[in-house]
């Protein structure tokens, strides 16, 4: 499991002296890739029932785009077996369906290239903090972006819900052992010949996770602390670009619903206000954080 290798890695960071501090500063992010991992120990449909149906007619009730003609509606109904007689009784496709049928090559390309940036520049941009020793920034990041987390996997509990790929391919009957997809994603490996995709979602850890988008969140989040930690110009803009692009992919691909997204986007506007206007005002963590 990758927790525990996870875990190995941070406890030689810790003992040996000269990485002490590097760990102790990116405790965060191996909380945030523990928990995650150990998710698939206690599934959310453990917990609560999971939701295949609602998001999707909510989802069609809303941004639903009514098919041009039948040839549409019959190479939709061809590529997304498991919608099929939705797509046939509403006459509407959900985006994820529309571009199913509706994709080009270089988006294909730039859409994937957008979707493996989700945690990568994230991290990243915690390590640039860390090693312009922008000590405070790099905490207030850090920690933030492990509160939004903790927000969203709390969701996850409270509501397990299918991604657009899943109704897409099986329907609107729930199967347990259903394995994690590429969705649209598996264009850009065909396209490329790298099994990238298919190698990071063969390892998702929770498959019924689609409420809220946290590949929303998190660039957002970046974004955001970039904004505050007075970076260029040219910084925030290629963040705000990235965030925008993940949250086109997340629909493009059938990652996600629109609704996922939205989510994925109040979840970190209400993770951040907490952090901000709360926790990070309280008296002895604002100390703390000012000495950094």
């Amino acid at each position: 499991m990758l927790s525990v290798y996870l875990i190995i890695v941070y406890i030689i960071l810790l003992i040996w002296k000269k990485s002490r501090k590097l760990a102790l500063y990116f405790l965060p992010w191996v909380i945030f890739g523990v928990s995650y991992d150990m998710m698939r120990l206690c599934p959310n449909y453990k917990v609560s029932s999971i939701d295949v149906g609602n998001l999707y007619d909510t989802e069609k009730s809303l941004f639903g785009i009514a098919a041009s003609g039948m040839n549409e509606l019959h190479k939709a109904a061809e590529l997304c077996k498991g919608s099929a007689e939705a797509i046939y009784e509403s006459g509407t496709l959900i985006p994820g369906e529309y571009f199913a049928i509706h994709h080009t090559p270089w988006v294909d390309f730039l859409a994937g290239l957008f979707y493996l940036c989700w945690v990568p520049v994230p991290l990243g941009f915690a390590f640039y903090l860390f090693f312009k020793k922008q000590y405070k920034w790099c905490l207030k990041f850090s920690w933030s972006f492990l509160f939004v987390n903790v927000l969203g996997f709390i969701i996850y509990y409270i509501h397990p819900a299918t991604p657009p790929w899943y109704v897409m391919n099986y329907g609107f009957h729930v199967n347990l052992n259903t394995p994690g997809n590429m969705g649209g994603l598996g264009r850009w490996d065909t396209m490329t010949g790298i099994p990238l995709f298919h190698m990071i979602y063969g390892e998702n850890a929770n498959v019924f996770a689609a409420v809220p988008s946290l590949h929303a969140a998190y660039m957002l989040i970046t974004t955001y602390y970039a904004a505050h930690s007075h970076k260029p110009w040219y910084t925030i803009a290629l963040f705000g670009t990235i965030c925008l692009g993940i949250w086109f992919t997340a629909v493009y691909a059938g990652h996600h619903y629109i609704i996922d997204v939205i989510l994925g986007i109040l979840t970190a506007i209400v993770g951040l206000l907490i952090t901000e206007l709360i926790i990070y005002r309280i008296p002895k963590v604002k100390s703390f954080l000012n000495k950094r």
